[in-house]
């Protein structure tokens, strides 16, 4: 075509313009290394669109324009050792990367602006953000963490506790619409009153419990309250359960009324007529903490498991604690339970 040598020579162009970037960038992380900028933290729901902030704070007062600055904006890892690109911009040309094309561009209010919009965020964007910014001899670095309303919340497989591997625990979580849940909401969950005795992965590799009433299985009476931590462990061949997070719903979880027990199946099918589905486990967590959901029935969730939640303590309805309440994993062909579905919004 008449036009491929513009677009070659174009293309050629941008790239060598990223690598002096990412030369310059390497030696502005040497400088900053530990002076960070401004760190904040930014709050979103789970789909909305949201402005992670980020100025150039000058120095001097000269300005190139938005022309000459040049910014680059990452996202850390759950372990903080690795960097993923999420955009780099100098002057017309920008490039975002990965998950990331298509949902993030820059605010540009004015010339010393770097704001990343984020839209349609999802829990994987959760976490740590760079921001380097560069115009002449004025340079920074800005962290800013995004975090979204969620839960944590425990989870173990149908085989039972300790069964789950590093890579098994991401999927299981997957499974029930969520992530494995960072160091940072394990401790927010404490925070708030989370007690559970058995160890669980979170997303940085280490294993980790939370303990609001030492007692003797669960680290020692003696113990003070706290994160009970096992540290870092390898991913392929250790086996515990997985602290999962998920956010608020987009829907509604509800228990479907009906005169009958059902079997699993049945379940999954009564709530297809109904039109919608067979809620997950993460669905009625979100529903129970942050909807205050009650209800005293035990009824059949996606992964096979039977749970009902609890949110006014009283008799024969788990009297000592809000909490959801788990059954177990009962064979499907039982005819025993009822079911609890969810309708996503229109």
């Amino acid at each position: 075509p008449k036009d491929e040598p513009d677009l070659w020579r174009s293309t050629i162009f941008f790239s060598e313009v990223l690598a002096d970037f990412f030369r310059f960038s390497h030696d502005v992380k040497q400088r900053h290394r530990t002076e960070l900028g401004d760190q904040n933290r930014v709050f979103a729901s789970r789909g909305s669109n949201i402005t992670l902030p980020c100025r150039l704070h000058r120095q001097h007062g000269m300005s190139f324009g938005s022309l000459g600055m040049r910014i680059k904006w990452t996202k850390l890892s759950a372990d903080e050792s690795l960097e993923e690109d999420v955009l780099v911009s100098m002057g017309f040309h920008k490039k975002s990367y990965g998950s990331f094309q298509g949902r993030v561009h820059l605010l540009e209010a004015d010339d010393d602006d770097a704001s990343l919009v984020l839209s349609d965020v999802s829990l994987d964007d959760v976490g740590k953000f760079h921001c380097e910014v560069i115009d002449g001899i004025d340079d920074v670095i800005h962290e800013v963490t995004l975090e979204v309303q969620g839960v944590v919340f425990p989870y173990s497989p149908r085989l039972g506790r300790y069964n789950l591997n590093f890579h098994d625990a991401e999927q299981a979580c997957l499974d029930q619409d969520s992530v494995v849940a960072s160091f940072d909401q394990l401790y927010e969950a404490w925070r708030s009153g989370m007690d559970w005795c058995n160890a669980g992965w979170l997303n940085d590799g280490s294993v980790q419990y939370p303990i609001t009433k030492p007692r003797g299985p669960c680290g020692g009476a003696n113990a003070r309250a706290g994160l009970r931590n096992y540290g870092q462990r390898e991913k392929s061949k250790s086996h515990y359960d997985v602290f999962c997070f998920t956010s608020g719903l987009k829907g509604r979880l509800y228990w479907l009324v009906q005169p009958n027990k059902l079997m699993f199946a049945e379940a999954v099918q009564a709530c297809q007529d109904d039109g919608a589905e067979i809620a997950n486990v993460a669905q009625m967590y979100a529903a129970w903490k942050l909807n205050g959901y009650d209800r005293c029935d035990s009824g059949w969730l996606a992964d096979g498991s039977v749970r009902y939640p609890i949110s006014r303590p009283r008799r024969n309805c788990s009297p000592t604690e809000a909490a959801v309440r788990f059954v177990g994993f009962p064979d499907k062909k039982q005819k025993l339970f009822g079911v609890y579905c969810f309708k996503g919004q229109q």
